[in-house]
Protein backbone atom coordinates (compact mmCIF):
# COMPACT_ATOMS: atom_id res chain seq x y z
CA UNK A 1 0.00 0.00 0.00
CA UNK A 2 1.37 3.42 -0.94
CA UNK A 3 0.34 6.10 1.53
CA UNK A 4 -0.21 9.60 0.23
CA UNK A 5 0.23 12.07 3.05
CA UNK A 6 -1.32 15.52 3.16
CA UNK A 7 0.72 18.44 1.88
CA UNK A 8 0.88 19.87 5.39
CA UNK A 9 2.36 16.71 6.90
CA UNK A 10 4.41 15.17 4.10
CA UNK A 11 7.53 17.27 4.67
CA UNK A 12 7.15 17.56 8.46
CA UNK A 13 9.96 15.86 10.39
CA UNK A 14 9.75 14.46 13.94
CA UNK A 15 11.07 16.67 16.72
CA UNK A 16 14.81 16.08 17.03
CA UNK A 17 14.44 16.25 20.81
CA UNK A 18 11.84 13.46 20.80
CA UNK A 19 14.14 11.41 18.61
CA UNK A 20 17.02 11.95 21.04
CA UNK A 21 14.78 10.65 23.83
CA UNK A 22 14.78 7.25 22.15
CA UNK A 23 18.50 6.88 22.89
CA UNK A 24 18.14 7.68 26.56
CA UNK A 25 17.25 4.14 27.57
CA UNK A 26 21.02 3.60 27.82
CA UNK A 27 21.68 3.81 31.60
CA UNK A 28 25.12 5.29 30.95
CA UNK A 29 23.73 8.20 28.93
CA UNK A 30 23.70 11.61 30.61
CA UNK A 31 20.97 13.76 29.12
CA UNK A 32 21.10 17.53 28.87
CA UNK A 33 18.62 17.30 26.00
CA UNK A 34 15.28 17.30 27.81
CA UNK A 35 13.06 20.24 28.65
CA UNK A 36 11.48 18.43 31.57
CA UNK A 37 10.86 19.95 34.99
CA UNK A 38 12.93 18.57 37.85
CA UNK A 39 11.29 15.48 39.33
CA UNK A 40 11.73 16.92 42.81
CA UNK A 41 9.55 19.90 41.80
CA UNK A 42 6.37 17.81 41.59
CA UNK A 43 4.10 18.20 44.68
CA UNK A 44 3.20 14.53 44.49
CA UNK A 45 1.92 14.05 48.04
CA UNK A 46 -0.46 17.01 47.91
CA UNK A 47 -1.69 16.06 44.45
CA UNK A 48 -2.27 12.50 45.64
CA UNK A 49 -4.36 13.71 48.58
CA UNK A 50 -6.41 16.05 46.40
CA UNK A 51 -6.90 13.39 43.72
CA UNK A 52 -8.22 10.90 46.26
CA UNK A 53 -10.68 13.48 47.56
CA UNK A 54 -11.89 14.32 44.05
CA UNK A 55 -12.60 10.65 43.33
CA UNK A 56 -14.24 10.20 46.70
CA UNK A 57 -16.59 13.18 46.44
CA UNK A 58 -16.67 14.47 42.84
CA UNK A 59 -16.07 11.41 40.71
CA UNK A 60 -19.16 11.89 38.55
CA UNK A 61 -18.02 15.37 37.52
CA UNK A 62 -14.37 14.36 37.09
CA UNK A 63 -15.20 11.45 34.79
CA UNK A 64 -17.83 13.22 32.68
CA UNK A 65 -17.59 15.39 29.57
CA UNK A 66 -16.87 19.07 30.18
CA UNK A 67 -17.25 22.30 28.23
CA UNK A 68 -14.64 23.14 25.63
CA UNK A 69 -13.51 26.38 27.27
CA UNK A 70 -12.59 24.53 30.45
CA UNK A 71 -13.65 23.85 34.04
CA UNK A 72 -15.39 27.04 35.14
CA UNK A 73 -13.92 27.22 38.68
CA UNK A 74 -10.40 26.81 37.28
CA UNK A 75 -10.95 29.51 34.67
CA UNK A 76 -12.18 31.90 37.36
CA UNK A 77 -9.24 31.11 39.64
CA UNK A 78 -6.81 31.54 36.76
CA UNK A 79 -8.33 34.89 35.81
CA UNK A 80 -7.66 36.19 39.34
CA UNK A 81 -4.17 34.66 39.43
CA UNK A 82 -3.18 36.04 36.03
CA UNK A 83 -4.28 39.52 37.05
CA UNK A 84 -2.34 39.36 40.30
CA UNK A 85 0.81 37.64 39.00
CA UNK A 86 1.10 38.70 35.36
CA UNK A 87 -0.98 41.87 35.05
CA UNK A 88 -3.44 40.16 32.71
CA UNK A 89 -7.16 40.59 33.19
CA UNK A 90 -10.53 41.69 31.92
CA UNK A 91 -9.39 44.55 29.76
CA UNK A 92 -12.58 46.62 29.73
CA UNK A 93 -12.14 47.03 33.48
CA UNK A 94 -9.12 49.24 32.73
CA UNK A 95 -10.74 51.11 29.85
CA UNK A 96 -9.40 49.10 26.90
CA UNK A 97 -11.38 48.44 23.74
CA UNK A 98 -11.79 44.68 24.18
CA UNK A 99 -12.46 41.90 26.66
CA UNK A 100 -10.02 39.07 27.38
CA UNK A 101 -11.21 35.55 28.10
CA UNK A 102 -9.39 32.52 29.53
CA UNK A 103 -9.59 29.04 28.01
CA UNK A 104 -8.03 25.79 29.23
CA UNK A 105 -6.01 23.88 26.64
CA UNK A 106 -4.20 20.54 26.55
CA UNK A 107 -0.78 21.91 27.39
CA UNK A 108 0.73 25.12 26.09
CA UNK A 109 1.48 23.35 22.81
CA UNK A 110 -2.21 23.20 21.95
CA UNK A 111 -2.59 26.89 22.68
CA UNK A 112 0.19 27.67 20.19
CA UNK A 113 -1.32 25.42 17.54
CA UNK A 114 -4.85 26.79 17.98
CA UNK A 115 -3.68 30.39 17.71
CA UNK A 116 -1.94 29.64 14.44
CA UNK A 117 -4.84 27.52 13.19
CA UNK A 118 -7.39 30.33 13.53
CA UNK A 119 -5.12 33.03 12.05
CA UNK A 120 -2.93 31.45 9.37
CA UNK A 121 -3.71 30.21 5.89
CA UNK A 122 -1.41 27.91 3.99
CA UNK A 123 1.54 29.96 2.71
CA UNK A 124 1.22 32.67 5.37
CA UNK A 125 4.34 33.65 7.31
CA UNK A 126 4.83 33.35 11.06
CA UNK A 127 7.68 35.45 12.42
CA UNK A 128 9.61 34.33 15.50
CA UNK A 129 12.83 34.79 17.34
CA UNK A 130 15.74 32.94 15.77
CA UNK A 131 16.27 30.40 17.29
CA UNK A 132 12.97 29.40 18.94
CA UNK A 133 10.91 26.50 20.34
CA UNK A 134 10.79 23.50 17.99
CA UNK A 135 7.24 22.59 19.04
CA UNK A 136 5.96 25.95 17.83
CA UNK A 137 7.89 25.74 14.57
CA UNK A 138 6.44 22.31 13.82
CA UNK A 139 2.94 23.48 14.73
CA UNK A 140 3.23 26.29 12.19
CA UNK A 141 4.67 23.97 9.55
CA UNK A 142 1.92 21.40 10.11
CA UNK A 143 -0.64 24.05 9.15
CA UNK A 144 1.19 25.01 5.98
CA UNK A 145 2.45 28.28 7.47
CA UNK A 146 6.04 29.30 6.84
CA UNK A 147 8.24 30.11 9.86
CA UNK A 148 10.69 32.97 9.46
CA UNK A 149 13.25 33.74 12.16
CA UNK A 150 14.24 37.26 13.15
CA UNK A 151 17.59 38.33 14.55
CA UNK A 152 17.70 38.02 18.32
CA UNK A 153 20.05 40.07 20.48
CA UNK A 154 21.07 39.68 24.12
CA UNK A 155 17.94 41.52 25.27
CA UNK A 156 15.56 39.97 22.78
CA UNK A 157 14.24 40.31 19.27
CA UNK A 158 15.45 43.29 17.22
CA UNK A 159 12.59 45.77 16.58
CA UNK A 160 14.41 47.10 13.51
CA UNK A 161 14.68 43.58 12.10
CA UNK A 162 10.97 43.07 12.83
CA UNK A 163 10.05 46.19 10.88
CA UNK A 164 12.23 45.05 7.97
CA UNK A 165 10.61 41.59 7.97
CA UNK A 166 7.14 43.12 7.89
CA UNK A 167 8.12 45.43 5.04
CA UNK A 168 9.54 42.51 3.06
CA UNK A 169 6.67 40.06 3.44
CA UNK A 170 2.98 41.02 3.04
CA UNK A 171 1.83 37.55 4.17
CA UNK A 172 2.95 37.84 7.80
CA UNK A 173 0.03 36.82 10.04
CA UNK A 174 1.57 36.21 13.44
CA UNK A 175 4.60 37.03 15.61
CA UNK A 176 5.54 34.24 18.03
CA UNK A 177 7.63 35.27 21.06
CA UNK A 178 8.98 33.68 24.24
CA UNK A 179 9.93 36.83 26.17
CA UNK A 180 10.95 35.15 29.45
CA UNK A 181 13.97 32.79 29.60
CA UNK A 182 13.55 31.94 25.96
CA UNK A 183 13.78 28.37 24.68
CA UNK A 184 16.50 27.56 23.65
CA UNK A 185 18.62 30.64 24.42
CA UNK A 186 17.55 31.38 28.00
CA UNK A 187 17.50 35.09 27.14
CA UNK A 188 14.86 37.54 28.39
CA UNK A 189 13.39 40.38 26.34
CA UNK A 190 13.90 43.79 27.93
CA UNK A 191 11.00 46.01 28.91
CA UNK A 192 12.03 48.58 26.31
CA UNK A 193 11.92 45.99 23.52
CA UNK A 194 8.59 44.60 24.71
CA UNK A 195 7.12 48.06 24.45
CA UNK A 196 8.66 48.74 21.04
CA UNK A 197 7.53 45.39 19.61
CA UNK A 198 3.99 45.91 20.92
CA UNK A 199 3.91 49.41 19.41
CA UNK A 200 4.96 47.99 16.05
CA UNK A 201 2.30 45.28 16.27
CA UNK A 202 -0.44 47.77 17.12
CA UNK A 203 0.62 50.19 14.42
CA UNK A 204 0.77 47.48 11.76
CA UNK A 205 -2.18 45.30 12.81
CA UNK A 206 -0.03 42.31 13.79
CA UNK A 207 -1.06 39.63 16.29
CA UNK A 208 1.56 38.62 18.89
CA UNK A 209 1.47 35.13 20.38
CA UNK A 210 3.22 35.54 23.74
CA UNK A 211 4.32 32.12 24.96
CA UNK A 212 5.23 32.25 28.66
CA UNK A 213 5.72 28.72 30.04
CA UNK A 214 8.80 29.76 32.07
CA UNK A 215 7.59 33.11 33.43
CA UNK A 216 7.16 31.82 36.98
CA UNK A 217 10.64 30.29 37.02
CA UNK A 218 12.59 33.52 37.62
CA UNK A 219 15.34 32.93 40.19
CA UNK A 220 17.39 36.12 39.68
CA UNK A 221 16.72 39.72 38.70
CA UNK A 222 13.36 41.47 38.64
CA UNK A 223 10.11 40.53 36.94
CA UNK A 224 9.35 42.33 33.68
CA UNK A 225 5.72 43.03 32.73
CA UNK A 226 4.22 40.68 30.19
CA UNK A 227 3.53 42.07 26.74
CA UNK A 228 -0.09 41.06 27.25
CA UNK A 229 -0.36 43.29 30.33
CA UNK A 230 0.56 46.32 28.17
CA UNK A 231 -1.84 45.48 25.32
CA UNK A 232 -4.64 48.03 24.96
CA UNK A 233 -5.83 47.14 21.46
CA UNK A 234 -6.30 43.37 21.51
CA UNK A 235 -3.11 42.46 19.63
CA UNK A 236 -1.76 39.84 22.07
CA UNK A 237 -2.65 36.20 22.71
CA UNK A 238 -1.06 34.99 25.94
CA UNK A 239 -0.27 31.30 26.41
CA UNK A 240 1.13 29.44 29.42
CA UNK A 241 0.61 26.23 31.37
CA UNK A 242 0.93 24.31 34.62
CA UNK A 243 3.58 22.07 33.05
CA UNK A 244 6.56 23.75 34.67
CA UNK A 245 4.96 24.54 38.04
CA UNK A 246 2.80 21.48 38.82
CA UNK A 247 3.19 18.64 36.33
CA UNK A 248 4.19 18.39 32.70
CA UNK A 249 2.34 15.09 32.32
CA UNK A 250 -1.07 16.50 33.26
CA UNK A 251 -1.07 18.59 30.03
CA UNK A 252 -3.08 21.50 31.43
CA UNK A 253 -2.38 24.82 29.76
CA UNK A 254 -4.27 28.08 29.44
CA UNK A 255 -4.73 30.92 26.98
CA UNK A 256 -5.85 34.50 27.52
CA UNK A 257 -7.08 36.28 24.39
CA UNK A 258 -9.68 38.78 23.15
CA UNK A 259 -13.15 37.24 22.96
CA UNK A 260 -13.44 37.08 19.14
CA UNK A 261 -10.16 35.17 18.88
CA UNK A 262 -11.09 32.91 21.79
CA UNK A 263 -14.41 31.98 20.20
CA UNK A 264 -12.63 30.73 17.09
CA UNK A 265 -9.95 28.95 19.12
CA UNK A 266 -12.64 27.15 21.11
CA UNK A 267 -14.26 26.02 17.84
CA UNK A 268 -10.90 24.71 16.67
CA UNK A 269 -10.37 22.89 19.97
CA UNK A 270 -13.73 21.16 19.59
CA UNK A 271 -12.38 19.60 16.40
CA UNK A 272 -9.21 18.41 18.13
CA UNK A 273 -10.13 17.02 21.55
CA UNK A 274 -13.56 18.43 22.55
CA UNK A 275 -12.12 19.54 25.92
CA UNK A 276 -9.00 19.08 28.02
CA UNK A 277 -8.78 16.38 30.71
CA UNK A 278 -11.41 17.38 33.25
CA UNK A 279 -9.98 15.47 36.21
CA UNK A 280 -6.61 17.22 35.88
CA UNK A 281 -8.35 20.58 35.50
CA UNK A 282 -10.14 19.92 38.77
CA UNK A 283 -6.87 18.85 40.36
CA UNK A 284 -5.16 22.09 39.28
CA UNK A 285 -8.07 24.12 40.63
CA UNK A 286 -7.97 22.36 43.99
CA UNK A 287 -4.22 22.87 44.25
CA UNK A 288 -4.53 26.57 43.36
CA UNK A 289 -7.25 27.20 45.94
CA UNK A 290 -6.31 24.82 48.77
CA UNK A 291 -2.50 24.70 48.69
CA UNK A 292 0.28 27.27 48.73
CA UNK A 293 0.95 27.60 44.99
CA UNK A 294 3.08 30.73 45.40
CA UNK A 295 5.21 29.01 48.05
CA UNK A 296 5.57 25.97 45.83
CA UNK A 297 6.76 28.18 42.98
CA UNK A 298 9.36 29.75 45.28
CA UNK A 299 10.62 26.26 46.10
CA UNK A 300 10.96 25.46 42.38
CA UNK A 301 12.82 28.71 41.80
CA UNK A 302 15.30 27.73 44.52
CA UNK A 303 15.87 24.33 42.88
CA UNK A 304 16.65 25.88 39.50
CA UNK A 305 18.76 28.68 40.97
CA UNK A 306 21.04 26.09 42.49
CA UNK A 307 21.11 23.75 39.49
CA UNK A 308 21.77 26.56 37.02
CA UNK A 309 24.58 27.88 39.20
CA UNK A 310 26.11 24.40 39.42
CA UNK A 311 26.06 23.88 35.66
CA UNK A 312 27.46 27.38 35.06
CA UNK A 313 30.30 26.72 37.52
CA UNK A 314 31.14 23.40 35.89
CA UNK A 315 31.10 25.02 32.44
CA UNK A 316 33.50 27.72 33.66
CA UNK A 317 35.75 24.96 35.01
CA UNK A 318 35.75 22.64 32.00
CA UNK A 319 34.78 24.46 28.79
CA UNK A 320 37.32 26.30 26.64
CA UNK A 321 37.17 30.08 26.93
CA UNK A 322 36.13 30.30 23.27
CA UNK A 323 32.70 28.84 24.06
CA UNK A 324 30.07 31.55 24.59
CA UNK A 325 27.42 30.66 27.19
CA UNK A 326 24.23 32.49 28.13
CA UNK A 327 23.51 33.41 31.75
CA UNK A 328 19.74 33.15 32.26
CA UNK A 329 17.86 34.63 35.20
CA UNK A 330 15.31 31.81 35.12
CA UNK A 331 13.87 28.96 33.08
CA UNK A 332 15.48 25.64 32.25
CA UNK A 333 18.22 26.18 29.66
CA UNK A 334 21.69 27.40 28.85
CA UNK A 335 22.73 28.02 25.24
CA UNK A 336 26.32 27.47 24.16
CA UNK A 337 27.94 28.78 21.00
CA UNK A 338 31.16 27.36 19.58
CA UNK A 339 33.53 29.32 17.30
CA UNK A 340 32.44 29.85 13.71
CA UNK A 341 33.05 26.86 11.52
CA UNK A 342 32.05 24.32 14.16
CA UNK A 343 29.05 22.15 13.27
CA UNK A 344 26.41 21.67 15.97
CA UNK A 345 24.98 18.51 14.40
CA UNK A 346 28.42 16.91 14.23
CA UNK A 347 29.19 17.99 17.80
CA UNK A 348 25.90 16.55 19.10
CA UNK A 349 26.68 13.23 17.40
CA UNK A 350 30.18 13.22 18.91
CA UNK A 351 28.73 14.03 22.34
CA UNK A 352 26.30 11.14 21.99
CA UNK A 353 29.28 8.81 21.43
CA UNK A 354 30.67 10.13 24.72
CA UNK A 355 27.33 9.25 26.34
CA UNK A 356 26.10 12.83 26.69
CA UNK A 357 22.95 14.07 24.92
CA UNK A 358 22.66 17.72 23.87
CA UNK A 359 20.36 19.40 21.35
CA UNK A 360 22.00 21.05 18.32
CA UNK A 361 20.87 24.58 17.64
CA UNK A 362 19.67 23.67 14.12
CA UNK A 363 16.68 22.04 15.80
CA UNK A 364 15.39 25.44 16.90
CA UNK A 365 15.85 27.24 13.60
CA UNK A 366 13.25 28.32 11.08
CA UNK A 367 15.83 27.03 8.58
CA UNK A 368 17.14 23.76 10.11
CA UNK A 369 19.43 23.08 7.15
CA UNK A 370 21.31 26.31 7.81
CA UNK A 371 24.78 25.83 9.38
CA UNK A 372 24.78 26.30 13.16
CA UNK A 373 27.49 26.24 15.81
CA UNK A 374 25.30 26.37 18.95
CA UNK A 375 23.77 23.75 21.24
CA UNK A 376 21.29 23.76 24.13
CA UNK A 377 21.85 22.37 27.62
CA UNK A 378 19.11 21.63 30.16
CA UNK A 379 19.93 21.84 33.88
CA UNK A 380 16.54 21.06 35.44
CA UNK A 381 16.44 17.31 34.77
CA UNK A 382 19.93 15.84 35.41
CA UNK A 383 21.21 15.08 38.90
CA UNK A 384 24.07 17.09 40.38
CA UNK A 385 26.50 14.23 39.78
CA UNK A 386 25.35 13.95 36.16
CA UNK A 387 25.80 17.68 35.66
CA UNK A 388 29.37 17.46 36.92
CA UNK A 389 30.27 14.38 34.92
CA UNK A 390 28.42 15.38 31.75
CA UNK A 391 29.92 18.86 31.61
CA UNK A 392 33.39 17.40 32.19
CA UNK A 393 32.88 15.02 29.22
CA UNK A 394 31.65 17.85 27.01
CA UNK A 395 34.54 20.07 28.05
CA UNK A 396 37.07 17.38 27.14
CA UNK A 397 35.35 16.89 23.77
CA UNK A 398 35.27 20.62 23.03
CA UNK A 399 38.93 21.09 23.91
CA UNK A 400 39.92 18.23 21.64
CA UNK A 401 37.85 19.63 18.74
CA UNK A 402 39.24 23.13 19.06
CA UNK A 403 42.82 21.87 19.48
CA UNK A 404 42.61 20.21 16.05
CA UNK A 405 42.19 23.64 14.45
CA UNK A 406 45.16 25.31 16.12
Amino acid sequence: MEYRFSENMAALKPSAIREIFKSLSDPDMISFAAGNPAAESFPAQELSRLAADIFAHESAAALQYGITEGYAPLRAALSEWLLARRGIGKSRARGDAFDDEVMIVSGGQQGIELAARVLCNRGDTVLSEEPTFIGALNAFRSLGAIPCGIETEEDGLSPAALEAALDADPRVKLLYLIPNFQNPSGRTMSLEKRRRVLEIAQRRGLIILEDDPYGELRFAGKDIPTIKSMDTEGNVIYCSSFSKILSAGMRVGFVSAPAPLMTKMATGKQCEDVHSNLFFQMLCYRYMTECDLDGHIRDIQAIYRRKCALMSEEIARHFPAEIEVTHPEGGLFLYCTMPKGEDALDFAAAAMREKVAVVPGNTFSAWPEKPCCSFRLNYSTPTDDNIKEGIARLGKLLRARLARKE
